[in-house]
């Protein structure tokens, strides 16, 4: 079976001096740190804390649809 699973997006911020997570599937879900990784790691427990919040109030979660522009067929 093929594991499917949300795209992340990772980027530097100037403006924040570090860099940027985001899940664009999920609304609002993005976390920052230092360095690439740790940027990462930390969407990952935003996603799972995400996951769990929606769940608990009833809210749908929707599945994995984004996909940058250089993925898509035309």
């Amino acid at each position: 079976m093929k594991m499917i699973d949300y795209h992340i997006n990772v980027f530097y911020s100037e403006e924040d001096d570090g860099y940027i997570a985001d899940i664009p599937d999920l609304s609002h879900c993005s976390a920052f740190g230092d360095t690439q990784k740790e940027a990462l790691q930390e969407v990952l427990l935003a996603k799972e804390a995400w996951i769990v919040s929606a769940r608990a109030n009833g809210k749908s979660i929707p599945s994995p649809h984004y996909r940058p522009v250089i993925y898509q067929v035309a």
